[in-house]
């Protein structure tokens, strides 16, 4: 299959219905902290960009969302064309210039700090990393605390950035600016927002 079939292939089928599903799906995981929000095979982005992560782009990005891809995902071309043909988003000169940074290797990523962080006016013009991980059960298990969890909650996400806990926690020490994850895996999406604790628990 050429470039350009791989460009126009594989978007949503419904859009408006599938948008507004993923959509509900992001909004529900980071309103629950660590919970797992399915989120049906929508979209048939090129490899390396996951299933899950193509839907979130298709649902959350538009032309006034600049993107940031690591470099797994900005070295394939049918990657970019396919999330330029459908979702208009601009590809961002820097991280710190984007809405949304896509994470193929999350294990290789750059350091949290260098994506944009909002202000204390505009905490909201952070970035909202997406981060493609195998699954939420056979990482580090991490301890879950803060807005939208009653007690605690646990999860074990795969191939986490190195230094991970550290960093999130100069991330909650920047709040109300810092930026907010979602983990995107083949069964669905669990959001980490800035306002969520996170500690190491020994598995």
């Amino acid at each position: 299959m050429d470039i350009a079939a791989q460009s126009i292939e594989g978007g949503f089928a419904d859009p408006v219905f599938n948008a507004q599903a993923v959509f509900r799906a992001v909004m529900d995981a980071m309103a629950r902290p660590g919970s797992l929000q399915p989120v049906a095979g929508f979209a048939r982005p090129p490899a390396p960009l996951s299933a899950t992560s193509g839907a979130i782009a298709l649902a959350l990005c538009d032309n006034d969302t600049p993107l940031w891809l690591d470099p797994a995902l900005h070295a394939s071309t049918p990657v970019v064309s396919w999330l330029g043909f459908h979702s208009g988003a601009p590809l961002a000169n820097t991280p710190a210039d984007s809405h949304f940074a896509f994470i193929a290797t999350p294990a290789e990523m750059m350091a949290l700090d260098g994506f944009a962080q909002g202000t204390q006016d505009y905490p909201d013009r952070s970035t909202t990393l997406i981060l493609q991980v195998g699954d939420l059960a056979s990482g580090a298990l991490l301890l879950l605390e803060g807005p939208g969890i009653e007690t605690s909650a646990t999860i074990a996400p795969a191939q986490m950035p190195r230094h991970f806990v550290e960093q999130w926690k100069q991330n909650n020490k920047r709040f109300p600016r810092g930026v907010d994850i979602i983990l995107a895996t083949s069964e669905g999406i669990a959001c980490l927002p800035r306002t969520t604790r996170i500690k190491t628990m020994e598995a």
